[in-house]
């Protein structure tokens, strides 16, 4: 079968004009990893605040509503379960990526502290895939819109494939 002869494959995602920008607060004090995040996040059509301190992203916090925090776990002046813990306070209703370079049981031990205070949150580790982010903030983005969330892989929508073979 050549390429010509394949017909496209419809899909239920939305235009990118028709996805709505996260509110998104970075945490981290490693400033490449900040700017890593800032420009996968901005490339995406999506508003980033950064906050390079526990203290500053209390603050943030405190001050303004975001749709996702990603969080460094080990801060220069505290620890990213001390965001959390204030998050919990602010009765924070969005969602977290904890983005740490941690082993498994730290990024677990937060995940579970998220989990007992409402928080929905996910985990990957540093070094930092930007396509795992992207897929992540790109889920949200969604979820934040009521759609469902559906991956997709070389601009291909994986809910139409399997969609095709079911019929």
């Amino acid at each position: 079968m050549s390429r010509s002869s394949l017909s496209p494959i419809p899909s239920n995602l939305p235009d990118v004009a028709e996805r709505r920008a996260l509110q998104l607060l970075v945490v981290d004090d490693d400033a490449t990893q900040r700017s890593l995040i800032t420009v996968a996040a901005k490339q995406a059509g999506h508003e980033v605040t950064v906050a390079p301190s526990v203290a500053e992203a209390i603050e943030k916090l405190r001050a303004a509503r975001f749709d996702c925090v990603t969080l460094d776990l080990v801060l220069e002046d505290g620890d990213g379960v001390d965001v959390l813990h204030e998050m919990a306070k602010v009765k924070f209703a969005g969602a977290v990526i904890v983005i740490s370079g941690m082993d498994g049981k730290r990024r677990s031990a937060a995940r579970s502290f998220a989990r007992s205070v409402g928080i929905e949150l996910q985990s990957l580790p540093k070094p930092l895939d930007l396509a795992a982010l992207r897929i992540s903030l790109a889920n949200l983005g969604k979820t934040a819109m009521g759609l469902p969330a559906i991956h997709t892989w070389g601009g291909v929508a994986t809910d139409a494939i399997v969609e095709r073979h079911r019929a």
